[in-house]
C-alpha cells in the first residue's frame, strides 16, 4: 500500500519541485561551488532585489499621490465648512440683535392705542 502511494506522490514532488525552480526570489548562493555560477547567482540575487525595490517604491508613490489628493480634497471641505459656520455665525448675531432691539424698544404704539380706545 505505502508503494503505491509513494508511486502515485513521486511525479507531484517531482513537478512541483521544477516549478519551484521557476520562482523568482533569493537563492542561496553559497552552494555553488564555481565562481562563475556564485556570480551569477548573485547577480540574479541583485536583479530580483532592485525588481522588487522598484515595484514598491511605484506602489508607495502611487499611494502617496492617492493620500495627497485626498488631503486636498479634505482641505477644500473644511474651508467649505468653515465658511458655513461663519454665516450661520453672523445670521445667529444679527437675530440676536434684532431680538434685542424688539426687546429694548418700549411698546409707543400699544400704549398710545390704549389711550385713544380708553378715550
Amino acid at each position: 500500500m505505502a508503494g503505491i502511494l509513494a508511486g502515485f506522490l513521486a511525479p507531484w514532488v517531482l513537478i512541483s519541485a521544477g516549478r519551484a525552480q521557476d520562482v523568482p526570489g533569493i537563492e542561496i548562493c553559497t552552494v555553488e561551488k564555481t565562481m562563475e555560477r556564485r556570480t551569477s547567482c548573485l547577480q540574479s540575487n541583485v536583479d530580483f532585489l532592485q525588481k522588487t525595490i522598484a515595484k514598491l517604491a511605484a506602489d508607495h508613490a502611487q499611494k502617496l499621490d492617492a493620500a495627497n489628493r485626498q488631503i486636498d480634497g479634505l482641505k477644500a471641505t473644511v474651508i467649505s465648512l468653515q465658511k458655513v459656520v461663519e454665516d450661520l455665525q453672523a445670521a445667529e448675531r444679527k437675530t440676536a440683535e434684532a431680538l434685542k432691539k424688539k426687546a429694548d424698544a418700549p411698546p409707543a404704539k400699544d400704549g398710545a392705542a390704549a389711550k385713544e380706545g380708553g378715550k
